[in-house]
């Protein structure tokens, strides 16, 4: 049949549990596609894309950070001057990805010169949200990436010093966390007056991968709890991103308020049973994925990606459910041709 809604009518009803005419094929953003192509403009038009927007400037580091940056392409070396000396964090790329090579803190000292240096709200501009919106108009739905507050610590300490950190000394990291909470908030709740209305919120999977559910009720619940509820007293849309093994999570994860969970990564790259998943928190929150952009969405053969789809949705089922990968901003052409072939499979699937 025929599709008989937009992108973003049927994203909204798959997020408010409604009938809809078959359920949203959704990428997240535009992966490695020239966002100017023929290729990307088809992947919009033909799927029901989220699609990322800025809307000023970094929450955390807030407006004008008394910073020093040299990147040669490869390799950027960022210095931050702080009242309490300098400290330097390294980021190197390649032609696929990129990561911290060297991590800004690496002792207590270092998190106090953090802590200790002057900080100015960040500040917002909605227009470059409210343009993106304009441009994409009902061929998807358009949110503004926000970290929460544990990004914050985790972001600045390496893997294992972040771990360190929370087991010798918690009330250090919480300390953190709540002046990076306190500095979202702050750019949260000037964003949305200004036109911002969705959100995709970024970091609580530091603590359900590398920290344990303690850490989660601790360090998570509190402080996004919080943001969730700010983001819709503005009647905004606050979309979760959680990698990893998240099914022991799921409940914690639905107590947020949240309005989409992503990725819903399943075996042999998560934990998730999609229809587990469905029963457990479906009346709560719209869960998208249940495919992997690196492992299947832009490796396998197109006839395989949708029958791995089929699987999908007949776990999943037709109601707050978004078939989507897993958000890695890696795929190529084969992977947008394969998201687009998705399609079919979910006009297939009708409305269920």
């Amino acid at each position: 049949m025929p599709d008989t809604m937009t992108s973003r009518q049927r994203i909204l009803a798959a997020m408010r549990r409604e009938k809809l005419d078959r359920v949203p094929v959704s990428p997240f953003g535009l992966g490695h596609l020239d966002p100017n192509s023929e290729i990307a403009a088809e992947l919009i038009e033909r799927t029901d894309p989220f699609l990322g927007a800025h809307a000023g400037d970094s929450a955390l580091l807030g407006s004008e950070p008394d910073l020093t940056v040299t990147d040669d392409g490869l390799r950027r070396l960022t210095v931050f001057h702080t009242p309490k000396g300098d400290l330097r964090t390294v980021f190197t790329r390649t032609e696929v990805t990129g990561y911290t090579t060297e991590f800004l803190c690496k002792s207590y000292a270092d998190i106090e010169a953090l802590m200790s240096m002057p900080w100015r709200p960040a500040s917002v501009d909605a227009e470059l949200f409210l343009q993106r919106k304009a441009e994409v108009g009902e061929q998807g739905l358009v949110l503004a990436g926000i970290p929460d507050g544990i990004l914050w610590p985790m972001d600045v300490l390496s893997p294992e010093d972040a771990c360190l950190l929370w087991a010798e000394a918690p009330g250090l990291m919480r300390e953190m966390v709540a002046e990076g909470h306190r500095r979202i908030m702050d750019f949260v709740e000037r964003a949305c007056p200004a036109g911002v209305d969705g959100f995709r919120i970024v970091g609580g999977e530091y603590a359900t991968e590398m920290l344990g559910p303690k850490a989660f009720q601790a360090l998570v619940t509190p402080f996004d709890t919080e943001l969730v509820a700010l983001i819709h007293r503005f009647g905004g849309i606050a979309y979760y991103h959680n990698h990893g093994d998240v099914s022991r999570y799921l409940e914690m994860l639905a107590d947020l308020g949240i309005d989409f969970l992503d990725p819903l990564e399943v075996p042999p790259y998560g934990d998730v049973d999609l229809g587990d998943a469905i029963r457990r928190i479906g009346e709560r929150v719209c869960l998208v994925g249940g495919l992997d952009d690196m492992e299947v969405i832009e490796t396998r053969p197109t006839e395989e990606v949708k029958a791995l789809g089929r699987q999908a949705l007949s776990k999943a089922g037709s109601r707050g459910f978004v078939l989507g990968g897993t958000a890695s901003g890696t795929y190529t052409e084969i992977g947008a041709r394969n998201f687009i072939a998705l399609v079919d499979v979910a006009r297939e699937f009708g409305s269920g």
